[in-house]
């Protein structure tokens, strides 16, 4: 347990100071999908232990984040008339769902690409700090606001041809707002100013990869006293500077449209490499520069690779759900299997720690609670009935789940 409280204290001071209730970004205040809220209930359905439950217009995958009291997150309406879509941002009262402001941050085209079935056009989960809420739409472009919706700067120079639409969510480094736009064409890694928008750098990513695409968010830690950006791509994971956007180190791996977010502890960085062959789950020391491929990892396994949720790390255990819905706990030093569960169903959202229990959420709802243990324990079930591939937030005393059509603040209903 102390080993625990260490790791999750060391990575909360990358992030910087944040309330104990807050959820500004994606996975949660350290981006490895930890709450310290141990309230959850370990049971809901579409009314049980349900608070409220907002309609929300239009299709967004991004995750709800929530900070002093609002929740935040975007979506993608579509303009009948016009055939396009409006890149919104929402704002909503997290105590009751009423909303506070809507608005319309960029406009996409008719014509444009359209995503996969499993995307949106507003798949990327929003960043709050400081006051500012920043958006990112992939290649249609980035932005900020303040928290009362009013843009305070877009930059839409950054252009390059999306595959199956936008995914990766962007992250806060300092004074510097980061991003990975691998795409079809091009592929590069960018800096923006988070006070006006200018690019800072834009780093070329070159992987030999036949199909170059990818949808990661990237990870924020720190190695030696400096800090490290890791960057999963097509084929690679890199490190970049954060100040100067340089390669520190790289790894190769095998696979493309690499979705999963890092997570990090023990020394190492834990990634899972994307499609073709079957995903690898890796674990890399970072303290390399250069190409690190043959001396820097530390195991690897193809058995129970996600290939979209992200892995989740608790203490020395490393929880991971494949798509195909087995989940998996492995000794997160040496790589040693605990134990593989058949959970059922798909999964893309990535899991969720609160207390001593693991929350999986399905493609079509379902939720499973389970200890955090090296033993196989389910302790609770619960089903909003509604597709849904976005992430858990938790933040309130609540978690709150965004589904195909609605937003839901699930609390516990027991007086």
């Amino acid at each position: 347990m102390l080993s625990r409280i260490i790791c999750f204290a060391a990575i909360a001071c990358l992030a910087g100071v944040i309330h104990a209730e807050d959820w500004p970004e994606f996975r949660g205040p350290t981006g490895q999908g930890h709450a310290r809220d141990a309230k959850i209930p370990l049971e809901w359905s579409a009314k049980q232990n349900v608070a409220w439950k907002k309609p929300i217009e239009g299709l967004g995958w991004s995750s709800p984040v929530v900070v002093s009291g609002r929740v935040y997150l975007t979506s993608a309406v579509l303009d009948a008339k016009t055939g396009e879509y409006s890149l919104r941002t929402l704002c909503l009262e997290s105590k009751d769902g009423t909303t506070a402001w809507d608005v319309e941050v960029l406009r996409q085209p008719k014509g444009s690409p359209k995503p996969h079935g499993k995307n949106s056009h507003a798949s990327p989960t929003p960043i709050v700090a400081d006051g500012k809420i920043y958006v990112h739409f992939g290649h249609m472009g980035t932005a900020c606001l303040d928290l009362q919706g009013k843009i305070l700067w877009k930059q839409t120079d950054l252009k390059y041809s999306p595959v199956h639409g936008n995914g990766g969510s962007p992250i806060l480094v300092e004074d510097r707002l980061i991003f990975i736009c691998d795409g079809g064409d091009k592929q590069f890694a960018a800096a923006l100013d988070k006070s006006t928008g200018k690019v800072l750098w834009k780093t070329p990513r070159e992987f030999k990869a036949p199909k170059p695409f990818a949808f990661s968010t990237p990870l924020l830690i720190e190695v030696a006293g400096k800090k490290q950006v890791i960057a999963p791509g097509a084929n690679a994971v890199v490190a970049y500077d954060p100040a100067n956007g340089k390669e520190i180190w790289r790894c190769d791996t095998q696979g493309y449209s690499t979705i999963p977010r890092p997570v990090f502890g023990h020394g190492l960085v834990f990634i899972s490499s994307g499609y073709d062959p079957p995903s690898t789950l890796m674990a890399i020391r970072p303290n390399g520069t250069g190409d690190v491929t043959k001396t820097h990892v530390a195991w690897q396994t193809k058995k129970g690779a996600p290939l979209t949720p992200s892995p989740l790390l608790v203490g020395d255990e490393l929880y991971v759900i494949a798509d195909n819905g087995n989940a998996s706990c492995f000794d997160a030093k040496t790589g040693k299997i605990h134990w593989s569960e058949r959970v059922g169903g798909g999964y893309s959202s990535s899991p969720l720690h609160v207390g001593d229990r693991i929350y999986f959420q399905s493609e079509d709802g379902k939720m499973t609670a389970v200890r955090a243990s090296t033993k196989y324990e389910v302790l609770g079930r619960g089903d909003l009935a509604e597709k849904t591939l976005a992430s858990f937030a938790v933040a309130d005393g609540a978690l709150f789940a965004r589904t195909e059509k609605h937003l839901y603040r699930i609390e516990s209903r027991d007086k």
